[in-house]
């Protein structure tokens, strides 16, 4: 099944069960992804996360219902998922900048965000630096946390507020100490702490996340967390050199290219999710490499 076969599949799925229960990991399932590799996936082709897709599809029903349907709003709120009349109104209100009684009113002007499908674009104008290599099993330390795949959120319940808590309380300069000599096979332009996510099972609508070093016979791992990264292969997307206040435009432009872009049309399929962002610098400079596990598709 090709990529865009599975991720239509998948928005059928939510378009069959908009007015029920939608089982985010099931959404998934229908793309043969995890629940995490699936709405980052969708975010970066689509900019809007997962979460706000299913919520303007529902207020653009309910809209469409309050018209064409002598149904009360109540029973509107509740087939699309709120559980009260207010909360209701809150939500539509936001979206359609009217209330729900008002939208029955003629000429009343209200939003309709149609249902997606996904499709071949044809670009071309810029070309993409990658490479594909095979790397044997390695192994990695460092400190883990685990997220919920949602995406909502802020502080310490995103990756990005780990990192700043873990530079701020000094936990990325301890482990750049203890991480020790780089391997011998990977560039010396590293910097010695990276992050890796998706390379174990976690509960449902979860997925693992750690700040990592390499581990070489110089590392002091004693209070890390270790683990053993499988043998893969690895398509691997380097940017640009940036400065540090370009850091959030270059990582997000590799990612939304390579699954909108190379991953559509390439002939493989991203392994569980699991990825690495691997961060070096020269000439004053800075980098970043995307390494995402993949395979073949047969």
């Amino acid at each position: 099944m090709d990529w865009l076969t599975r991720m239509n599949r998948a928005i059928d799925y939510i378009e069959m069960n908009i007015s029920g229960e939608i089982d985010l990991s099931e959404i998934a399932s229908q793309a043969c992804c995890s629940s995490h590799q699936f709405q980052r996936l969708f975010s970066f082709i689509t900019d809007v996360t997962l979460a706000e897709y299913i919520r303007r599809r529902r207020l653009t029903l309910a809209a469409i219902d309050l018209l064409n349907s002598n149904a009360k709003v109540i029973e509107i709120a509740l087939k699309y998922g709120y559980d009260s009349p207010v909360s209701f109104a809150r939500a539509f209100q936001s979206m359609h900048r009217v209330n729900p009684a008002m939208a029955r009113q003629e000429g009343v002007a209200l939003k309709a965000y149609p249902r997606l499908s996904f499709l071949i674009s044809i670009k071309g104008a810029e070309a993409m630096n990658y490479r594909i290599e095979t790397k044997e099993a390695f192994q990695v330390f460092g400190i883990e946390r685990v997220f919920q795949t949602s995406g909502s959120g802020e502080g310490l319940t995103t990756p990005g507020g780990f990192w700043k808590q873990c530079h701020a309380n000094g936990e990325v300069e301890r482990l750049a100490d203890n991480a020790g000599e780089l391997p011998v096979e990977l560039s010396k332009d590293l910097f010695k702490v990276h992050a890796v996510c998706s390379y174990r099972k976690t509960e449902k609508d979860t997925f693992p996340y750690m700040l990592c070093s390499f581990k070489s016979y110089s590392s002091k791992t004693d209070g890390y967390l270790e683990i053993t990264i499988p043998s893969h292969t690895w398509a691997i997307f380097p940017s640009e050199l940036f400065t540090w206040n370009q850091f959030n435009d270059s990582i997000e432009s590799l990612y939304r290219r390579f699954y909108s872009e190379w991953l559509p049309t390439a002939g493989y399929e991203q392994v569980e999710g699991l990825e690495f962002e691997v961060y070096g610098g020269r000439d004053g400079l800075n980098y970043v490499e995307l390494w995402f596990a993949v395979r073949k598709i047969s």
